[in-house]
């Protein structure tokens, strides 16, 4: 499950989202219309552990992704489906627009989290991260433990 930001203001958002893409075992992370900077909120160093990957464009990026993937745009927008009863697409690609604009390409399949106004773009895929993993583990299709560096098991834990 790729994740991606179009036009990101900050190094920081890329950075969080990074960290949390590492974690939560996202395949890559990548750009459209603006490129990685080394920025302190990867603590993990990402680009070391998963594909960073920069786009000029939507062409670019659509150049590189296999056929089934299935574009899921990440935005504010009418008619887009609450996240709450979204089933994740097996090969999803996920799409995060611009936190001061909208996805400049149209995708098929658009969800929302239902917040009283817009989200950090970092946190807003952050929350689609935990809750494709949330949703896979009560499906049966993911292992429900997360090793720490403590060696203790976050979820079991959560549970009590």
């Amino acid at each position: 499950m790729p994740f991606g930001i179009e036009s990101g203001r900050t190094a920081a958002n890329l950075g969080t989202l990074m960290r949390s893409a590492v974690e939560f075992g996202a395949s890559a992370v990548f750009t459209v219309g603006r490129r990685y900077q080394r920025d302190p909120s990867d603590t993990v160093g990402a680009a070391h552990q998963i594909p960073i990957m920069h786009f000029e464009d939507w062409q670019n990026l659509k150049g590189a992704w296999p056929i089934d993937w299935v574009p899921v745009g990440v935005e504010l927008s009418p008619g887009a489906e609450s996240i709450v009863n979204f089933t994740h697409p097996r090969r999803a690609i996920y799409l995060l627009g611009p936190e001061d604009g909208a996805l400049s390409i149209p995708t098929r399949v658009q969800i929302v989290i239902p917040t009283r106004r817009c989200l950090n773009v970092a946190v807003a895929g952050s929350i689609v991260m935990y809750d494709r993993t949330m949703k896979a583990i009560r499906d049966g299709r993911a292992a429900a433990t997360v090793p720490t560096p403590l060696g203790r098991d976050t979820l079991a834990e959560a549970r009590r």
